[in-house]
């Protein structure tokens, strides 16, 4: 949807600039609360040209990127259950998680501690054990295993567009397939002016993926865009992999950093390619958001074929799909959630989600309206301070 070119500013109480996971979360809240909101997107949401979009993302409790993040998980699931209530749609399944590595490793050190600090269930299994209860998998003897059943699996493009037709039916106005071209302070409000005109509010949420750095100077000297690959095969004995069988998974591997994950083969009622899903959580190669290699060739898929060869041979069909998406990388790999820098009273940005921000995405959209309409929240969101980037190097 657009607008003819306007000479003088249609005002709104707020503007949300990218209609993405977070955005669309953000629209919603604000429209829900009563206030007078515009969205806009360059594209179509839900869209496969950012980071959020497509059939699935993990959501897990046990984090090991930081403790601080579980109270907003906490939070985030029962956000998640709202959305379902209010849409009549499922976008939470509840697979359980199996993580696995050799002994000692870091990455399982810290979901134990964190699983420990917030008393999240978490089961310890032997190698033979998982493999008993889940045999499409087949894991070295002297690997550690973790299971953390309350974990699962998100339905992004799902919830996308749940957020969306929520903020609609609150009186949301949303323009798609227009273009931000730029933002400036204009007396106590903000204006916002596209290709296709000028809009004013009073406060604006920026919340537009990695294209903020065209819209941030901030995040331009801070965001590292990254090239990810994802694909998708077929099992040699599918029933090993459905939905009821088999949960989610992530496997590290010694003088790898990072880990590889997946996902169960989803029913084609739920939608999204057929097949086994897994992709490398690391950021990839680093691009731009406009200028990304689209094309996957068979190199950027072998180590992704490889891992299955080893810990899920039964998996290993032939690749049905292959595809790419971003991630917005910050130098310490957390998110930024805050007001902008010099613009506090009228501006605030979520960006910077470092290919582990979809989970939150249900109490990112209540914080970043918290944030708009009344400078605050009280979700602990300290630690994801802008004033932290000051001490991190630019553009990792």
């Amino acid at each position: 949807m657009g607008t003819a070119l306007r000479s003088e500013p249609t005002t709104y109480d707020a503007i949300v600039i990218g209609l993405g996971s977070m955005g669309a979360s953000a629209l919603s809240h604000l429209a829900e609360r009563g206030h007078r909101v515009l969205g806009i997107d360059r594209f179509d949401p839900p869209h496969s040209m950012g980071s959020h979009g497509g059939q699935s993302r993990i959501i897990r409790k046990a984090y090991f990127e930081h403790p601080d993040y579980i109270p907003l998980l906490q939070q985030a699931y029962l956000g998640w259950r709202r959305i379902e209530e209010l849409s009549g749609e499922r976008i939470y399944l509840e697979t359980g998680l199996l993580y696995a590595g050799p002994r000692e490793h870091p990455l399982l050190g810290q979901v134990r501690a964190s699983a420990s600090l917030y008393g999240i269930p978490l089961e310890t299994l032997t190698a033979a054990a998982a493999c008993r209860r889940f045999p499409a998998f087949s894991l070295p003897a002297d690997h550690e295993v973790l299971f953390e059943p309350q974990a699962g699996l998100l339905r992004p493009g799902t919830a996308i567009r749940a957020y969306l037709e929520a903020a609609r039916l609150c009186g949301a106005e949303i323009h798609t397939r227009e273009t931000v071209l730029s933002w400036r302070a204009s007396g106590a409000d903000v204006e916002v002016e596209t290709e296709r005109g000028r809009y004013r509010s009073r406060k604006l949420v920026l919340a537009a993926g990695p294209w903020t750095a065209d819209l941030l100077p901030l995040a331009a000297r801070h965001l590292n865009v990254t090239r990810q690959v994802l694909a998708w095969y077929e099992p040699t004995v599918p029933d090993l992999f459905a939905l009821d069988a088999f949960p989610c998974w992530l496997i590290a591997e010694d003088g790898l950093p990072g880990a590889c994950y997946g996902f169960p083969v989803l029913p084609g009622h739920l939608g999204g390619p057929g097949g086994l899903k897994l992709a490398y959580h690391h950021p990839g190669a680093s691009t731009q958001a406009d200028g990304v290699d689209r094309t996957v060739r068979a190199q950027d898929t072998a180590d992704l074929e490889s891992v299955l060869r080893r810990y899920m041979p039964k998996g290993a069909g032939s690749c049905t799909q292959a595809t790419t998406c971003l991630y917005s990388n910050t130098p310490d790999e957390h998110f930024v959630i805050d007001r902008v820098p010099g613009m506090e009273d009228r501006a605030c940005m979520a960006w910077g989600f470092s290919g582990h921000g979809f989970k939150f995405v249900s109490v990112v959209g209540e914080i970043l309206a918290d944030l708009a309409i009344d400078g605050r929240t009280a979700h602990p969101i300290g630690f994801l301070s802008a004033s932290r980037l000051a001490r991190l190097p630019a553009r990792c």
